[in-house]
């Protein structure tokens, strides 16, 4: 089957979702300028630079409350935000923290997840996830939109610091079968990390001349 997507679906679930997979989980964390501790989760998420390191991630508005979501304002108006790794044992507070909750609503507590002090950002990281990437707000853009009150937001931001534990360390790397990072997939589906397969990167080496 083939459709153009500006003419409708052509399958009764959204293909896009189920066919860029598995998609990183960015669990961003911030405060408001008010105070508030905001945390959800966003599967338009990833790592887009090494020097300086730099992360983003996307969200539309929040169609039940009106306006932006509440880590694309924060973000915007404090310059920072955290990303957590979100994990198999992780995944039920990541989900419910998925909520469409009112703004004055703190998802650390609704999810019963505890707070944790940054080194180099006010807004916490949560205590809970074992790898968590202090951000600091570099810049954000409007994307494409069907519907002008309704934006498509891509937040960008400097990762300018690194919580680790040990335990999800080996030799110096991290272990992902320790770690056990989980995924988005489409519909309502996941995956986690549970195998791993290695291969070396190719180098470029010209014919010799005949």
């Amino acid at each position: 089957m083939f459709h153009e997507t500006r003419k409708g679906a052509g399958l009764p679930y959204s293909a896009l979702n189920a066919v860029v997979v598995p998609r990183p989980i960015g669990w961003i964390s911030t405060l408001s300028a008010e105070g508030v501790a905001n945390l959800a989760p966003y599967s338009f998420f990833n790592a887009v630079a090494y020097r300086p390191p730099q992360v983003m991630f996307s969200a539309t508005s929040n169609h039940r409350l009106g306006g932006l979501k509440d880590a694309v304002a924060d973000a915007r108006a404090t310059g920072e935000f955290v990303v957590n790794v979100a994990t198999w044992e992780l995944r039920e507070q990541m989900n419910a923290s998925a909520v469409p909750a009112p703004r004055e609503v703190d998802e650390f507590e609704y999810a019963g997840l505890t707070k944790a002090d940054c080194r180099l950002v006010r807004c916490p990281r949560v205590a809970e996830s074992p790898v968590s990437l202090e951000c600091r707000y570099a810049r954000s853009l409007e994307m494409l939109t069907d519907d002008p009150e309704d934006p498509n937001t891509v937040v960008f931001g400097e990762v300018v610091g690194i919580h680790v534990e040990e335990r999800v360390l080996s030799e110096g790397r991290i272990d992902f079968l320790e770690l056990r990072p989980i995924g988005r997939l489409g519909y309502l589906d996941f995956v986690r990390v549970d195998n791993v397969f290695t291969m070396e990167r190719p180098e470029w080496v010209a014919e010799p001349p005949s």
